[in-house]
């Protein structure tokens, strides 16, 4: 993934805000594209008054800087994911190895589990806007690199190599954007934004390959495909000369090498924190290695290729209840209290994750899938909306890369291990334990047990605490 992690990955933008935080008014202005750096002026943006319902997606679109970055993002991650779509099926059509499409998927994403903390210091030493168009030209530049590795047939390993140079550069453009979100618009505002963001990821994994088959049917080559993916790049990086993203007023308390535990000292101050990061990180390792495994799921349950139209109708509609699951967090589901909504969708996941992992027809797998994926982006974009609720400014760079390690980073450690169980015995097996363990975490994840010390205190610009009628599961 190019353009920022997994995810759930927030749009980048800044347009003049104004943070409350521990009763103190901190402003913030858009600087000069020459200068990239961040000063103290008159808030003009984020603390305006808008018509919208707070929380919600058309809050968040209210904000013109995150407005723009939001549709550059988003045109931007259409290119991504024609490409995250067509290497892996195209790994698997010239091995038939569900092994190697694992190894495919870890060497993109495995960085994020080894590099995302020192990429997280970078963030908040470095200046972010000259950090992400950096980074966004490195893999645009390696985008064209693979177009032609593909276009040569060259050795799978150089495939590889490019993959794992594409994973670095993304892990390091990551944490600068994910410090951000909270000055593109009023916290307040922010559960919308994500659940923006997170519909945009799933609105693009759409887009994206069907894209790609319309080119593909009009004579696109996979290498020219990829070409068209590193042109996309541009639509990000414009925007970025002139709307600059600032870095957060406030400090940690480590210092030199100790810095790298910052992010570690702060989740484990605050109980939701560890909690939602542990519930993500099994999450992706047990359940989610089916998404990486896509096309050899496809092929040992439905018996069809990943380069046929019965797989791209079935990752489609997949795809498109995902993005109708991360839109809903933020448009009729904004006022539902978001720690009783992820112990639900986790058991709802596990029901039809375990429903998909018996089905063999295609057809009749349709409906499943779309709620397989409405349920399980549901889930992550109210995990994501908790874990960013309860992080200050300041927290965000060390504490963030957590969240890039537990979710995008392992899940392709679970690829790796579910890769050659399905080569052994098929993958029923490995998505029905996948949907028997959700069910554990519908009751580990239940964050409506918690008590007020363990949630970001007001005066530190948490919300105020609502406790939760919970019973022992919800």
């Amino acid at each position: 993934m190019s353009r920022c992690d997994m995810e759930p990955r927030v749009s980048r933008g800044l347009t003049p805000s104004a943070r409350t935080s521990a009763g103190i008014l901190t402003r913030w202005s858009t600087p000069t594209p020459t200068d990239m750096t961040t000063t103290t002026t008159e808030a003009t943006d984020t603390h305006r008054r808008h018509p919208h319902q707070p929380g919600t997606a058309r809050a968040a679109l209210s904000y013109r800087g995150f407005r723009i970055l939001f549709i550059g993002t988003a045109l931007s991650s259409i290119g991504t994911w024609m490409q995250n779509f067509t290497l892996p099926a195209y790994v698997d059509s010239r091995t038939g190895s569900a092994t190697l499409v694992g190894l495919l998927v870890f060497v993109q994403l495995g960085p994020l589990l080894l590099l995302s903390i020192p990429a997280g210091m970078l963030a908040d030493r470095l200046n972010r806007t000259r950090l992400v168009i950096a980074m966004q030209s490195v893999m645009m530049i390696l985008s064209i690199v693979l177009a032609v590795l593909v276009w040569r047939h060259a050795p799978l390993w150089t495939l590889f190599a490019a993959q794992l140079a594409l994973g670095i550069a993304n892990t390091v453009n990551a944490p600068a954007f994910s410090a951000s979100i909270p000055m593109l618009v009023d916290r307040q505002d922010l559960a919308g934004a994500i659940s923006l963001n997170s519909a945009m990821i799933n609105g693009t994994r759409i887009l994206g390959p069907a894209i790609a088959a319309l080119l593909a049917a009009i004579g696109f080559s996979i290498s020219q495909l990829f070409l068209v993916n590193s042109a996309t790049y541009l639509f990000l990086i414009a925007p970025l000369f002139f709307i600059a993203l600032p870095q957060a007023s406030g400090d940690l308390p480590e210092r030199g090498w100790r810095r790298l535990t910052s992010g570690i000292n702060v989740v484990r101050g605050r109980r939701v924190l560890s909690r939602s990061l542990l519930t993500m990180f099994m999450f992706s390792l047990v359940c989610l290695p089916y998404i990486g495994l896509f096309p050899s799921v496809a092929r040992l349950n439905f018996g069809i290729e990943a380069t046929g139209g019965s797989y791209k109708l079935l990752y489609v509609v997949w795809g498109l209840g995902a993005f109708f699951g991360a839109l809903a967090v933020g448009t009729w589901l904004a006022n539902f209290d978001k720690r009783r909504l992820i112990p639900i969708g986790m058991l709802a996941f596990a029901i039809f994750l375990g429903i998909f992992s018996l089905m063999s027809s295609v057809l009749i797998a349709l409906p499943f899938a779309a709620a397989l994926g409405f349920v399980y982006f549901m889930s992550a974009t109210a995990l994501s909306s908790v874990l960013q609720q309860n992080l200050a400014d300041h927290e965000r760079a060390s504490a963030m890369p957590l969240w890039f390690m537990a979710f995008g980073g392992t899940i392709p450690i679970g690829n790796l291990i579910a890769g050659p169980i399905m080569d052994a015995v098929g993958a029923r097996w490995v998505l029905g334990f996948g949907a028997v363990f959700a069910v554990f975490l519908a009751w580990w994840a239940n964050l409506g047990r918690l008590s007020e010390r363990d949630f970001l205190p007001v005066e530190a610009g948490g919300e105020p605490f609502q406790p939760v009628n919970a019973n022992r599961l919800f």
